[in-house]
């Protein structure tokens, strides 16, 4: 898992995938950390975005790093976990996001991977997978 997280961080930006009545909804984030030996995300809890993991919690990331030449493919479920311990880490690691997020306000939502499998692809070797 660290290693998925190191190759995340390393690309910047990743692109998370859900599922809104039957379609497809994808959109760019930036925030991933491990805490307690899992790997979370954030999101406001008033977007769709948290609507759509509520309703459907299997969701996809995919992420590519140029320099590497390999890309991600991560799927799993999101769990929401609503501790201020669990916020308040991860919004330590982005202190930009200070204006918009507090780990005591009811909008921040922080969620982690359950049943993920993590597949690094690159264009000279075979894929390689990855669960957590």
């Amino acid at each position: 898992m660290n290693e998925i997280y190191d190759f995340i961080k390393s690309c910047g930006t990743y692109y998370l995938a859900t599922v809104e009545d039957g379609q497809p909804r994808n959109r760019p984030f930036g925030t991933v950390n491990i805490f307690e030996g899992k790997l979370y995300i954030q999101t406001g809890k008033s977007k769709n975005v948290s609507k759509q993991i509520q309703k459907n919690p299997k969701v996809e990331v995919c992420c590519f790093n140029n320099s590497l030449g390999q890309w991600l493919r991560l799927s799993g479920e999101l769990v929401r976990d609503d501790r201020r311990e669990a916020k308040a880490d991860l919004l330590s690691h982005y202190p930009e996001l200070a204006q918009m997020y507090s780990p005591d306000d009811e909008n921040t939502e922080v969620l982690y991977f359950k049943n993920a499998v993590a597949t690094l692809y690159s264009f000279s070797g075979a894929p390689r997978v990855i669960e957590f």
